[in-house]
């Protein structure tokens, strides 16, 4: 009520002093004027479109009254206008009869901006409008112009003062042609209005709607429904072609200003000019795309406003980088031009009375006294108090009594709306971009925001722009009001929301792009196998002992290398087009290093890290091809090659976007060397492991593998089953290089725990049986000099065969140890060959007295790089963590004596069984028990470093107990062969 009433008062005073309005003149004075009516009349409809309005304000006068004791004394008259303007802009063509006259100068005032801002683009192109180039030679010349304020107002805003103005006027439709031709013009350029946000009002239904019940309005009436027709059938199109026009002005303008960065001072007109005219039809097309016709559809889809959007971008930051150029330039421009002409056009003023004569000084003062030094000290401007007095200075000029009356006047009014505009380039830089920019509307229009983000990413061309939708979530935070403070925190959060999730769908896109080029560049990786080799070897020797094998029409097989040959340049494979979309995606991403969105700073190139290193994480793991049902796992040397295939283009990327790729593989490749990644999921490292111990080495247990040291790798034996894998395939030192360079150092010591984890479970079964036998074994130690009697302890003993399968399981375990300490020797030693070097002297050095601590502390460096020691460090370990607390370390020690003393009665035993027959051609035997050796020299030497005795004694002891009992059965029987 109070704005209503000071609104009507404020009217009815301009009516009384019959005020002059020109948009060209008094530009501040008239703009405000009509901007003050359109938020009355906004504001009056909004008030009607709420639903149970009347409810609402009588549950606000019952709260008043039980507040304050007494009903609002507005109440009534709250009342009587809510229930006056059910049709408020009925009610106000009437309200407004008085103020006809003042409000329709203002809006003729229109004819001379509004016709030359609503052009096709054919008439723009023609005049070769924006274009900082079509005449080189006036390039440096400052853009001129006597309405310097109306060349970058809102179309939008004038035809919302155009449309309602005429329609509250409405009787000078009917008597003046220019008002008649105005109105039409702005009734064909679109179908409805922004109320406030993404609230519209749909123009030629409302405007037939209240002249039907006017008598003589018939030809209004049709002139509506011709204007809406227009509308329809050709707002879309020449709108289309605009947007089309400023994609291809705004590049060239971006261009040139992005290497001439100077020309920002002379042609900042054209600038905000060109910000302007692409904001209004941005907001154009928002506004229009949901109120469309269902005919012309197509019209209002524009999959390339992503390019426009980027491109005014770009010259918002061209004119926040190089605000100090305009800085300078219109510094020197204020004080070496403008103030001289103001001066002169001051001094011929025929009349000028004090207070503006006055005002008029202040203003050349101001001006005379800028100067460049200032700039260069990094001094704030600030002249809103020089344009406040502008402001006050066009209201006394404006009024039918002043004695310096600016209608008469108006080269004096043009040059001050010129010096104003020159001021804000020097201290208002930011607020004219939120002026002539701001696309914070965006906020309010989520669905058809994300809609065209998602159209922007499916096209390739308009990908590179699609950074445009993240930067445009920095504007939503100017669409706040500090009268509304409630709305920052939702409207903040909504920003923030959106940009995220448009940095977090772009970094997607291109880390599917890259995970495609990566599949391509693994396949082709993949045809440079040795095995694929084979065919090619097999045909070239059956050509040479002239054998015909196969089909005569079977194909040949394409080598590798054949998609690298071209007939012409035309040909694009899949490969050209991935690199395409992927360049123009990263130039996206790269176009800016961070962005700030409500306080909060976003980096694009950092969602991109992140998704490449998830991604990179599970391509890994899934490259490995593991199947837990079958146990089938692709072999290191394959994966190997398909990694590095991957690492290859990750390398690559460095050249699209500022990354830094050896941070993901770090992050990555050295998380693969445990046994976990940081999200719980399981690494190459444990599929690896897992595979090798409970397949490989448990089918080397049932007797299908075969260690064979000639070859240095487990081979499968001819069996009934045949296994699905190759045990060579996967054990053999290219395949143990392989596997090393994957798990790296961190990764074998994984795998080493996890062999010595089992190889201590076997030896808790070894000393159980121990015990089992112990009075016997305990016996038959003290007594290993007497056959007879050592043969009887023989028979007395159990588990003889367990004891030696478990013993040969250790020896198998501890050969495969060897193969990967081998080849992990063999990979550092390539990589890094001073350090293993070093680390080699540091073991071969260490001195015979040497604490057993600190040697063990070498032998676990050493064996950390894969190098052999005479006592292994992890077995040490691991044999340790068994020690019980109900035995004593005596005891521990004594069955550690007797399980020596059970394997050395054991092992005569094998020479019983066919299997155990040696074999020259692999330097072994096919039951494994050429691992027995490995086994007892190590377990002795862990057990008794534990224990603290002689390992040189005990094996002594053990040599002794073996070959004395492997005599006394010789001679005690003939069964036994040795």
């Amino acid at each position: 009520m109070e704005f209503k009433d000071h609104v009507c008062e404020l009217l009815n005073t301009i009516d009384v002093c019959q005020v002059f309005f020109d948009i060209t003149v008094n530009f501040d004075l008239t703009k405000n004027y009509l901007d003050l009516i359109i938020t009355y009349t906004t504001l009056m409809i909004l008030l009607s479109r709420i639903e149970e309005r009347k409810a609402i304000i009588g549950l606000y006068n019952y709260a008043h009254e039980m507040t304050h004791g007494a009903s609002d004394r507005e109440y009534p008259r709250l009342g009587q206008m809510i229930v006056d303007y059910e049709n408020p802009l009925k009610k106000m063509m009437e309200e407004f009869v008085p103020h006809s006259k003042s409000l329709s100068d203002a809006l003729i005032s229109l004819q001379m901006v509004y016709p030359r801002r609503n052009l096709s683009a054919d008439q723009w192109r023609n005049a070769q409008l924006l274009s900082l180039i079509s005449a080189p030679s006036t390039m440096l010349n400052p853009a001129q112009s006597d309405t310097m304020p109306c060349e970058y107002l809102s179309l939008d805003a004038m035809e919302k003062w155009i449309i309602f103005g005429f329609i509250l006027c409405h009787g000078i439709l009917n008597s003046d042609a220019t008002a008649l031709n105005l109105w039409k013009l702005a009734l064909q350029s679109s179908s409805c209005l922004a109320l406030f946000r993404d609230e519209v009002f749909h123009i030629h239904k409302a405007a037939e709607d209240l002249f039907v019940n006017i008598r003589g309005y018939n030809k209004r009436i049709n002139d509506i429904r011709e204007c809406k027709e227009a509308a329809v059938s050709h707002a879309g199109s020449m709108h289309r072609e605009r947007r089309k026009f400023l994609r291809s002005a705004l590049k060239e303008l971006a261009t040139v200003l992005s290497d001439q960065p100077g020309l920002l001072g002379p042609k900042a007109l054209f600038v905000f000019m060109a910000l302007s005219f692409a904001r209004d039809e941005i907001i154009w097309l928002l506004r229009h795309a949901d109120n469309m016709p269902k005919k012309s559809a197509d019209d209002f889809i524009d999959k390339h406003i992503a390019e426009l959007i980027f491109y005014m971008e770009e010259l918002r930051a061209h004119v926040r980088k190089y605000g100090p150029v305009m800085q300078r330039y219109y510094v020197q421009y204020l004080s070496g031009f403008d103030a001289v002409v103001l001066n002169e056009l001051v001094q011929n003023l025929s009349v000028c009375p004090e207070d503006e004569s006055i005002i008029m000084s202040s203003f050349v003062n101001t001006m005379t006294s800028l100067s460049v030094k200032q700039v260069e000290d990094g001094e704030v401007f600030d002249f809103r108090g020089m344009r406040l007095d502008w402001f006050r200075l066009q209201a006394y000029t404006s009024v039918s009594k002043a004695s310096l009356s600016l209608a008469d006047h108006r080269e004096l009014g043009k040059m001050m709306n010129t010096i104003i505009f020159h001021t804000k380039m020097v201290d208002s830089l930011v607020e004219m971009l939120v002026e002539t920019s701001d696309l914070s509307i965006f906020c309010f229009y989520s669905r058809a925001f994300e809609k065209m983000f998602q159209q922007c990413l499916e096209l390739p061309s308009q990908s590179r722009y699609s950074i445009a939708f993240p930067l445009l979530c920095t504007h939503f935070m100017s669409c706040t009001h500090e009268l509304c403070p409630e709305e920052r925190h939702h409207i903040g959060d909504r920003s923030l929301s959106l940009c995220n999730m448009f940095l977090d769908e772009m970094a997607k896109q291109a880390r599917n792009l890259i995970t495609d080029i990566c599949t391509e560049q693994c396949t082709l990786s993949d045809q440079l196998l040795p095995k694929h080799c084979a065919k090619t070897i097999s045909q070239a020797v059956n050509k040479k002992s002239k054998k015909q094998t196969g089909k005569k029409g079977e194909p040949e097989r394409e080598k590798p290398g054949v998609e690298s040959m071209r007939k012409n340049r035309l040909v694009v494979t899949n490969l050209d087009k991935l690199h395409t979309a992927l360049s123009e995606l990263c130039f996206s991403i790269n176009y800016v290093p961070n962005m700030v969105v409500w306080e909060h700073t976003f980096t694009p190139r950092e969602y991109l890290t992140s998704h490449l290193e998830i991604r990179f994480t599970k391509s890994i793991v899934g490259m490995t091809m593991y199947n837990q049902a079958t146990q089938e796992i692709a072999k290191p040397s394959e994966l190997l090659t398909s990694v590095r295939a991957y690492m290859t283009v990750l390398q690559s990327i460095e050249n699209y976007v500022q990354i830094d790729i050896t941070r993901v593989f770090n992050n990555v490749l050295l998380q693969q060397t445990q046994h976990l990644d940081s999200h719980g999921e399981p690494t190459i490292t444990s599929l690896y492991t897992n595979w090798y111990l409970e397949t490989l080495l448990r089918q080397v247990s049932n007797g299908h593998i075969a260690y064979f040291p000639a070859m240095k790798a487990f081979v499968n034996l001819p069996t009934e089953n045949e296994l699905t894998f190759n045990a060579e395939e996967y054990s053999d030192i290219s395949e143990m290089r392989a596997l090393s360079e994957l798990l790296g150092p961190y990764g074998m010591k994984f795998l080493s725990e996890s062999l010595m984890w089992h190889i201590s479970s076997q030896v808790a079964e070894l000393k159980k049986l121990v015990v089992e036998n112990v009075e016997v074994l305990t016996q038959m130690r003290t007594s290993f000099d007497k056959p007879d009697q050592m043969a009887a302890l023989f028979k007395r003993l159990s588990s003889v065969d367990s004891v030696l399968k478990r013993m040969t399981i250790i020896g198998v375990i501890l050969s495969f140890r060897s193969l990967a300490q081998e080849a992990l020797r063999d990979v550092l030693s390539y990589h890094i060959p001073f350090l293993v070097s070093s680390i080699e002297d540091f073991k071969d050095h260490i001195p015979r007295e040497t604490d057993m601590k600190v040697a063990m502390n070498v032998y676990e460096l050493s064996s950390a790089a894969g190098l052999p020691c005479e006592i292994d460090p992890a077995l040490v370990v691991a044999l340790s963590s068994q020690k019980s607390e109900n035995i004593s370390p005596e005891e521990e020690y004594k069955i550690a004596c007797l399980l020596m003393v059970f394997v050395a009665v054991s092992l005569p035993t094998l020479a019983s069984n066919v299997m155990s027959q040696y074999s020259p051609a692999i330097e072994g035997h096919c039951n494994n028990i050429h691992c027995l050796a490995k086994a007892i020299n190590q377990i002795a030497a862990a057990l008794f470093t534990i224990h603290k005795g002689s390992i040189e004694d005990r094996l002594k002891e053990f040599l002794a107990k073996y070959v004395v009992f492997l005599i006394g059965i010789w001679m005690q029987s003939s069964e036994y062969l040795f």
